[in-house]
């Protein structure tokens, strides 16, 4: 993939003051430009399929589908797309889902004003941008991976646990997952038997854990 002259850009987070502060960094760069901005994940991966959107700077936790989710969609359905996700929290487990999503590039929030830039104009070039310990602890992971460390959900079983952690009903996940009543049931009796649990209140804590929603 050719590096454009000018980088367009799509911004998704839920806070109008961070999108406000990155808006006004990159457009200060003559080699990038926003171009869209969202509040969730859902409508950054609608408005990321546009032809006029080169990197999307996903939020890790945005209502109604993480940054991490849309970025393992929009990997799937625009591999040419540049990701790059975004994240208050210096967290191993966000990274390595950030890169098994397909992100190229993991910036902690209270670094952005130094690491944005680069960040992005390395994963233009193609290249990983990591924030500073994150090399270390991709070697401590690669070191102890075992088999008991893969996630037992499945994406579809993720995105039934956030819906259900943010007070959905089973009626309306079965609207915002496009699936039947019978299949969001079975997903939610799934779900409780592969991680011991017994309700919402468990899969609730569960979802602020994982960072499917914030608390």
């Amino acid at each position: 993939m050719t590096t454009p002259l000018v980088t367009r850009v799509l911004l998704a987070d839920d806070h109008p003051v961070v999108r406000n502060g990155l808006r006004e960094l990159l457009n200060s760069e003559p080699d990038f430009r926003v171009v869209g901005e969202t509040d969730d994940g859902a409508q950054a991966v609608e408005r990321a399929l546009g032809d006029d959107v080169d990197l999307v700077i996903l939020d890790v936790t945005m209502p109604r589908m993480t940054g991490l989710q849309a970025a393992r969609e929009l990997a799937a359905r625009k591999p040419g797309l540049r990701i790059l996700m975004l994240s208050m929290h210096e967290n191993e487990q966000f990274l390595f889902e950030a890169l098994r999503a397909g992100a190229s590039g993991y910036v902690l929030k209270t670094a952005a004003d130094r690491d944005l830039v680069n960040a992005c104009r390395a994963t233009m070039r193609g290249e990983t941008f990591l924030y500073a310990g994150a090399v270390a602890a991709l070697v401590r992971e690669h070191l102890e991976r075992d088999a008991t460390s893969l996630d037992p959900l499945t994406p579809r079983e993720l995105e039934v646990v956030k819906l259900v952690a943010e007070g959905h009903t089973s009626d309306e996940i079965a609207g915002l997952l496009f699936i039947s009543r019978k299949t969001v049931d079975r997903h939610r009796a799934n779900i409780l038997e592969k991680l011991g649990m017994r309700d919402r209140v468990d899969l609730t804590r569960y979802a602020i854990r994982r960072g499917l929603i914030t608390p």
